[in-house]
């Protein structure tokens, strides 16, 4: 995050203003929800009132176009934005609809299809899932099974899809179908929209290892989509299911980190007051929050000269890999050190929301530690395994040389 002594007088300014919005719109039950969240980001029933707060600012889509209910914001002011939010404790928003699917309906859809989706993505009134993962193709995502056979004007769902995020909130659904098995397996894939409540879809939740109830696996039986829901050309859906890749890997991870380390540094302060200097996990804890530091700036780098690379027109097929790598192992080691900070408090198995409540009067930080960390053992497999980013990574430095 650029420093506010370095900021040009403009940047100040919007600073100033994204600052005034946040202490008017953040409520007190919003900032909580944003703490508990251990989670990649907030549930949807927590996260939905912030939403709508910042669509009610006309900021719930600050990257789309103008037209579609942009901000038209520079770089600068995303960065600022973004640093503002994760400094603030805002509720994380799910980003299946604005920051996935929105970008592929832009890019790829009608006219009739913008504008029957893009709006209630917006304004919050619709909340999507991504339908890809299953049993055995995940990071071999092109050998999916999931069919859609046309009939008529209609395409006949069968399969199933695994992982599949907040699909117990969802009223929609993006999906990749085979429709065809001539060929190579990327070349028979089609990307469909539809609803989620349409007759023959069940959802099964799948509970994580922290506890939460984030992921789900979802079973379509003789599901009938409509053929409007086809995104562009049928069989060519993996062009578009790589073009949201990009989109899912995306985007500056420090604004995030240096909030979640600013967190850790309060819990290191207050766990470790009454300890000498020369404490062994005192030193370590503290030397960790250094390193993590250095790590945090060298990436905050690295994106910023990827951005001003975009600005200028240069994009780098790899920066959206090379940042997921990045990015995610440090969402990973810092969650080490709130497990080492937090202690034996860890130990203890419940809701966040509970530990005041409890009879030993847990911190909750500690509790959130915990989850944290749960949860983002999965940061190195979700949007593409980091081995599988590695490959990408080499594949295309090889292939420069």
């Amino acid at each position: 995050m650029t420093s506010t002594t370095t900021l040009p007088a403009d940047g100040q300014a919007f600073r100033a203003e994204v600052r005034q919005f946040l202490a008017e719109a953040l409520t007190p039950e919003m900032r909580l929800a944003g703490r508990r969240t251990a989670g990649i980001f907030t549930d949807a029933p927590e996260a939905r009132p912030w939403f709508a707060a910042l669509a009610r600012k006309g900021w719930s889509v600050p990257h789309w176009p103008v037209e579609w209910g942009g901000t038209g914001w520079t770089p600068r002011q995303h960065d600022i934005f973004a640093s503002e939010l994760a400094a603030a404790g805002a509720p994380a928003n799910a980003p299946q609809g604005p920051c996935m699917v929105a970008p592929v309906v832009l890019a790829f859809g009608t006219d009739e299809q913008k504008q029957r989706w893009l709006p209630a993505i917006r304004d919050g009134s619709d909340h999507w899932c991504q339908g890809y993962s299953e049993p055995g193709s995940g990071s071999d995502l092109a050998s999916l099974q999931c069919r859609a056979v046309r009939d008529g004007d209609h395409y006949v769902i069968n399969g199933t899809k695994i992982w599949t995020t907040h699909a117990q909130y969802a009223n929609r659904i993006f999906c990749l179908v085979r429709t065809s098995t001539a060929g190579k397996p990327q070349q028979g894939i089609s990307f469909l929209l539809f609803d989620m409540d349409l007759p023959g879809i069940t959802v099964r939740p799948i509970l994580s290892i922290s506890g939460d109830h984030e992921l789900n696996q979802v079973f379509f039986d003789d599901v009938r989509v409509p053929a409007s829901a086809l995104l562009g050309q049928e069989n060519q859906g993996w062009t578009i299911a790589k073009y949201l890749l990009v989109h899912e890997r995306g985007g500056a991870y420090t604004p995030a980190l240096r909030a979640r380390l600013a967190r850790l540094q309060s819990m290191a302060a207050a766990a470790f007051a009454d300890s000498p200097a020369d404490d062994a996990e005192r030193h370590a804890a503290f030397t960790g929050l250094a390193d993590a530091q250095c790590r945090i700036d060298a990436l905050q780098a690295l994106e910023q000269q990827v951005l001003a690379d975009r600005i200028a027109g240069r994009e780098s097929p790899i920066a959206p890999s090379v940042g997921k790598l990045l990015g995610t192992e440090l969402r990973q080691h810092l969650t080490e050190l709130a497990v080492l900070i937090a202690g034996p408090y860890v130990a203890a198995r419940l809701p966040i929301g509970e530990a005041g409540a409890h009879a030993l009067l847990l911190p909750e930080d500690a509790l959130w530690a915990m989850g944290t960390y749960l949860n983002d053992r999965a940061a190195s497999i979700y949007a593409g395994t980091n081995e599988v980013q590695r490959n990408l990574i080499a594949q295309h430095l090889l292939s420069a040389h």
